[in-house]
């Protein structure tokens, strides 16, 4: 018996034409819809190749058409589901994305407490006589995780959008106060003198609790890398369009290549990777600081300490 031969439909054929004059070209669906469009192929399978080309991710280009081209309204209500599908497609990327490097930093970041752990509880095992010493130890790395998984809470809340910012407008006095009350005593401890200057009563649109958290974090970050017997000196002026907070210390600076990283989640300048803290502090508090339409700008010379100014927009 002869080979049968199993016929093409229309549209295939025609692909299948097209194919073979473009031997050779890369023939996308959008070209192929385009050649297709000007030799009056029927409704529905036009309708099925836009189908098609939204599936492949491609995009759908805008077409004139008239009132009465049936056609060419379809194919316009098809090229805004596109947009949507594409644009919805890139959002569950990024947040994917997203959590991968979230998983990714967490752990990383429970590696090392939770190896240190383990390490002192083997140790309490074989050495009975200095179990306080290792309590201690053991303390301080439990403290380590819970502040650790603590802060990737407020990251994870804050960037899903769980936490909703409610600005009042309030003196920005009493909301620095309680940063600055919340540093002392480790100033103290290095007898850093904090210097203030701010009118009592000007009031700013803010979120208090996480504004306060926000400059803890940036006033926290100042007395750790400030020496001993060093300054902190804060002020406050309203300008046209922002209220700017500035504060200024006199601890050993950042050269001008690691600026654009202190920002970065568990971004930790080398010197200091020995002393407490995650390396998250500067992270939130842009993140807050955005979240009221406000930002941060960062002025730091190597060895001549550094200055942060927080600006918070004027509502009035």
């Amino acid at each position: 018996m002869g080979k049968q031969e199993c016929p093409g439909t229309p549209t295939e054929n025609r692909i299948l034409k097209k194919l073979i004059q473009n031997k050779g070209q890369l023939l996308t669906y959008s070209l192929l819809l385009d050649s297709l469009w000007d030799e009056g192929v029927q409704l529905l399978d036009k309708h099925a190749l836009a189908v098609n080309i939204m599936l492949n991710g491609e995009k759908l280009e805008s077409r004139p058409y008239s009132e009465d081209d049936l056609w060419g309204m379809i194919y316009e209500r098809l090229r805004e589901l596109s947009n949507m599908y594409t644009h919805k497609n890139k959002e569950i990327s990024e947040e994917k994305e997203l959590l991968k490097e979230l998983v990714s930093d967490i752990s990383h970041q429970t590696k090392t407490p939770i190896a240190n752990v383990k390490l002192y509880l083997e140790m309490m095992g074989e050495d009975k006589e200095n179990i306080p010493e290792y309590m201690k130890k053991l303390n301080l790395q439990v403290d380590k995780l819970d502040f650790l998984l603590q802060s990737m809470v407020k990251i994870s809340r804050l960037e899903t959008g769980t936490i909703k910012i409610q600005k009042q407008k309030l003196p920005i006095a009493r909301t620095l106060a309680e940063s600055i009350a919340a540093v002392v005593p480790k100033a103290d401890k290095k007898k850093i003198q904090i210097f203030v200057e701010c009118e009592e009563n000007l009031a700013v649109e803010h979120d208090k609790k996480w504004t306060g958290e926000a400059l803890f974090n940036i006033l926290d970050n100042a007395v750790k890398y400030t020496q001993a017997e060093g300054r902190v000196y804060i002020s406050v002026c309203r300008q046209e369009i922002f209220t700017r907070i500035s504060i200024k210390d006199t601890g050993k600076g950042i050269a001008a290549e690691r600026q654009g990283a202190v920002f970065n989640r568990f971004y930790r300048e080398p010197e200091i990777h020995d002393s407490e803290g995650i390396g998250i502090g500067l992270y939130l508090a842009r993140k807050i600081i955005t979240m009221q339409n406000g930002y941060i700008e960062l002025e730091s010379q190597a060895g001549q300490g550094s200055t942060f100014k927080i600006y918070l927009p004027n509502m009035d």
